[in-house]
């Protein structure tokens, strides 16, 4: 498929897609024409860097996780010392945002249900 069906079926704009390519999230093959070619495994993948770099991460950790994620398969996969330390910082500080995001969503969550408005925390019509 070409960018713009990429970008279609994603909801990731063919700017941004080029910018995935150019740090190693995604690659592509080139036709004779020179217009890229993605396949059907790029769907996800590109969706995929878009979550992890909309989470905050760099794109270099992102292009690290998209990387072990398509290894699982491999029984021990490895990595230095020093790309571990920099996953497990990584690692803890993910797990600080989804602690405050969790915190957050809660309070908006408790706030809505105390009006009138309750229905929409549950999944009611307004």
């Amino acid at each position: 498929m070409k960018i713009g069906e990429l970008s279609e079926r994603t909801g990731i704009p063919t700017r941004m897609l080029r910018y995935y390519e150019e740090q190693g999230l995604l690659s592509s093959e080139r036709s004779a024409n020179g217009y890229r070619a993605y396949d059907e495994s790029d769907v996800d993948r590109a969706t995929r860097a878009r979550g992890l770099v909309q989470a905050g991460l760099t794109t270099r950790l992102a292009k690290v996780v998209l990387d072990v994620e398509q290894q699982r398969a491999i029984a021990q996969p490895t990595c230095s010392r020093e790309l571990a330390e920099m996953l497990a910082t990584e690692l803890a500080a993910l797990e600080d945002r989804l602690a405050c995001l969790t915190k957050s969503r809660d309070a908006v969550a408790e706030f809505l249900e105390r009006t009138r408005n309750g229905d929409l925390v549950r999944g009611g019509a307004a």
